[in-house]
């Protein structure tokens, strides 16, 4: 596999999903958006949907990317600034993999990007769109 992509987005819940009865785990989170479950999702560079996790809505991007990533290999990892974490860069070149994360703007330590492989990040997008 070339490229791996990896995203989430939130998904808004209905106001009485919190009130079901509690039977089985719900992914269910309060954020300022109000109830709402976030999908974290691993693509391949064909535009099929490899993992798709779902989280409660306030979780971070970054604490799902692991769980996200892991089993699968490709030669590059492309996600956006979400993903930027030392933790989880180290883990990724430590497989082998590049890494296609543009650094946020308060790291210390600006590593330079694949401009023409980041471009195609715009194909994890287009799958939220469609679903």
């Amino acid at each position: 596999m070339e490229r791996l992509f990896i995203d989430s987005t939130i998904v808004r819940a209905h106001q009485h999903s919190a009130a079901a009865k509690k039977r089985s785990i719900q992914k269910i989170g309060r954020s300022r958006f109000g109830l709402t479950t976030k999908l974290d999702v691993a693509l391949d560079a064909l535009d099929t949907p490899l993992r798709v996790i779902p989280s409660a809505g306030q979780i971070a991007d970054i604490d799902y990317a692991a769980k996200t990533i892991q089993h699968l290999s490709a030669q590059a990892i492309i996600a956006d600034k979400g993903y930027d974490a030392d933790h989880s860069i180290a883990k990724i070149e430590a497989a082998g993999m590049q890494v296609v994360i543009p650094p946020s703007s308060n790291c210390l330590t600006q590593r330079s990007v694949d401009r023409q492989l980041y471009r195609d990040r715009n194909l994890i997008e287009r799958f939220f769109a469609r679903i």
